[in-house]
């Protein structure tokens, strides 16, 4: 009677491992496929879109062509992609779905820019729109496109220019490049030209604004189209204005509404 007990409860164990076995290796499977497609570093294309890409090289039949420096993409999640082939700049209709986006109906200017490889804006504008869908893949800040063909474009996060100690050109209002401003990257201050003046003052920035102190300015009188735009830059100062940077380019807008413009040189 014992032994026949005995027996029964190792039976009784015997069924309840060989019941765990199959669950045991289902679980095992649903954990490798879920490892195996986090192992891809494809990213859904929403997370390229926003974004301004400088273009390093468009490989094509095993042959690769540099980009030219200013040769860049944003890729639009509202339905339009705008950039530059390095000399003339282009937009097109965009989708996204996934890991692919497609260009389609590009606009392009169509300058001829001295010094600019036009054979590889051709090159890049064919892989960009003519060859359907594109599938990306981001790692560490760095874009690849490919093309159901083979031909793939390679493209980095472009950088912003530092606030400070960067020497920004004004081109909004017009002073036909003479007006500059350099915020000092140590010291809470800015200075540069008017377009006719020299000017200097405090310059505290926080929270993307930067609040400017009465100007120091020199007096020295110059045409009246350079004086129009001095009477603009003037109106920044002794005031908080609100800063953004978009790559290369600074806007200042005043609590007043007016907006000045700066590029990086």
């Amino acid at each position: 009677m014992y032994r026949q007990k005995r027996h029964t409860q190792r039976t009784i164990r015997t069924a309840a491992v060989a019941a765990l076995v199959p669950l045991a290796v289902a679980c095992g499977s649903e954990q490798g496929g879920q490892a195996g497609g986090g192992s891809s570093s494809a990213q859904p294309a929403a997370a390229v879109t926003g974004v301004r890409w400088s273009i390093d090289s468009v490989t094509v039949d095993g042959t690769t062509h540099r980009a030219p420096t200013d040769a860049h993409i944003t890729i639009g999640a509202g339905g339009r992609s705008a950039g530059s082939y390095g000399c003339n700049t282009f937009s097109a209709r965009t989708e996204v779905e996934g890991d692919r986006i497609r260009l389609s109906d590009p606009t392009a200017t169509e300058r001829a820019c001295e010094g600019k490889p036009m054979a590889f804006e051709k090159t890049l504008a064919r892989t960009l729109t003519d060859g359907g869908e594109l599938k990306t893949e981001v790692n560490d800040g760095r874009l690849t496109l490919t093309a159901s063909d083979g031909a793939v474009i390679r493209l980095k996060r472009s950088e912003d220019a530092p606030l400070k100690g960067t020497e920004w050109t004004v081109t909004t209002p017009d002073t036909r490049s003479r007006a500059h401003l350099t915020f000092d990257p140590e010291e809470n201050t800015v200075a540069g030209s008017l377009g006719c003046n020299e000017v200097n003052a405090e310059a505290t920035v926080r929270d993307g604004h930067i609040t400017l102190g009465v100007p120091a300015v020199t007096r020295m009188m110059c045409e009246d189209s350079l004086m129009d735009s001095e009477r603009t830059l003037m109106k920044l100062f002794d005031s908080t204005v609100e800063y953004r940077i978009d790559h290369r380019t600074l806007t200042l807008t005043s609590e007043n509404g007016i907006s000045v413009r700066a590029v990086a040189e």
